[in-house]
């Protein structure tokens, strides 16, 4: 959201004052706040500097010194406030998180069976009107992520509702608080706050499969909740094809594709550690553990050695991460948003004509026309094109609200080779 700092009505014949924990937004931004963004950019606020304690209480005002929203501060980060109310009676107290809470879990309650999903968000951030907090359920254990230091100061109303309204086992934090100035923290493990500890390898449903995750690891549980629908896409897809994985992680996408009836299942990914946590997935769901191949080692290799050796597939799958620190492939740094139209060249090097590309992209940094943009380009590259065929986006516990972009950050693509 960037701010248009053109002087407005207000301007033209005196600003009204400001009164003390209030900032003045450009009409642009205000418009935008009021109609549903909850984020506040740093440099929306002007050169004079908001001096406040992380998590204080700072309405916005419009130029002519309307109320636009309610937001918390925080002071370390490019984004300076985040909005959670947008009436001027309404505060952000306990009995407004247990409301959040409350109706953030009826809705999930009314739209999905929460008994066949044993990974689920319960809270979306931003989307069910808690910005900076997403919540996670996996069994029967709850995995907190808070993004902001803002929200420090709610942690307990927001655990009370939570054990009032689900009576989890337990309940983690994870905190991913990303600095103004600097690189992020290196992630820890999350930390138990209420409850009992869970068993380091707890065992999830989600359809007729199972999976293995671990509440407390730093970065990643093992199960992507909002990849749900690509797998099920996979699964839908597979019969009877040769599939490879590329950047397989714990291989819920290859678990998915056995399901589904591939006769071949190829993972490739760097961690020697992912392919040992597949495996256990692949027997969890009732599958020869040994059946798939597994291969260690950078995708751009791999697929270089596929092409020296003829070797070809009927679907490909690329759900590679957002970015990385370096790749194997001369030390070079991975992006999405510059790499992705290589990989997708690379991939369909090794895919037969008329066989599937199915391509995900999970940063809201890379625009749905870019994502788009890249299938073409990495098809045009290789010679050939592509038709997309399928498209899956969030799952229906991911909600988002319009006027909030960054919230539908999700592309899945599923495309025929030409």
């Amino acid at each position: 959201m960037v701010p248009n700092r053109r002087p407005g009505r207000a301007a033209a014949r005196g600003a009204p004052i400001v009164r003390k924990n209030t900032v003045r937004l450009p009409g642009d931004v205000a418009h935008r706040i009021r109609a549903g963004h909850p984020w506040v950019y740093r440099e929306a606020i002007g050169p004079r500097p908001l001096v406040a304690e992380p998590g204080a209480v700072i309405d916005c005002v419009d130029e002519d010194g309307e109320f636009v929203g309610r937001g918390l501060y925080d002071g370390d980060s490019a984004i300076a406030l985040r909005v959670f109310v947008r009436r001027a009676d309404v505060a952000i107290d306990g009995r407004l998180i247990g409301e959040r809470v409350r109706a953030a879990v009826g809705l999930r309650r009314r739209l999905l069976d929460l008994g066949r999903l044993g990974a689920v968000r319960l809270i979306n951030a931003e989307s069910d009107g808690l910005p900076g907090v997403v919540v996670d359920r996996y069994a029967d254990y709850l995995v907190i992520q808070l993004f902001t230091s803002a929200v420090m100061g709610l942690r307990g109303d927001l655990y009370d509702a939570l054990e009032a309204e689900l009576g989890p086992k337990a309940i983690y934090e994870q905190r991913r608080f990303k600095p103004l100035a600097g690189e992020a923290p290196r992630q820890a493990a999350a930390e138990l706050v209420r409850g009992a500890a869970a068993p380091v390898e707890l065992e999830v449903k989600e359809d007729d499969l199972a999976f293995i995750v671990d509440v407390t690891a730093p970065l990643s549980t093992g199960l992507f909740a909002d990849l749900r629908e690509g797998r099920r896409a996979v699964r839908q897809w597979a019969a009877g094809r040769r599939v490879l994985n590329l950047f397989s992680y714990t291989g819920a996408i290859s678990v998915y594709a056995q399901a589904g009836g591939a006769t071949e299942v190829c993972a490739v990914d760097v961690a020697a550690k992912a392919h040992a946590r597949a495996r256990r997935n692949f027997a969890a769901s009732g599958f020869d553990p040994e059946k798939p191949e597994h291969i260690v080692g950078d995708a751009f290799k791999v697929l270089a050695r596929f092409v020296e050796r003829r070797r070809t597939f009927d679907l490909v799958v690329l759900d590679p991460p957002a970015f990385a620190s370096a790749s194997a492939r001369g030390g070079k740094p991975w992006s999405a948003v510059r790499d992705f139209a290589e990989l997708v060249t690379a991939s369909l090097e090794v895919l037969v004509p008329g066989g599937l590309l199915i391509a995900a992209s999970s940063t809201h940094k890379m625009s749905a026309a870019e994502f788009e943009l890249a299938l073409a380009d990495g098809a045009m590259t290789a010679g050939t094109r592509l038709q997309i065929v399928d498209r899956r986006s969030l799952p229906p516990d991911f909600p988002t609200v319009p006027g909030f972009p960054e919230a539908s950050y999700l592309k899945f693509a599923v495309a025929v080779r030409g």
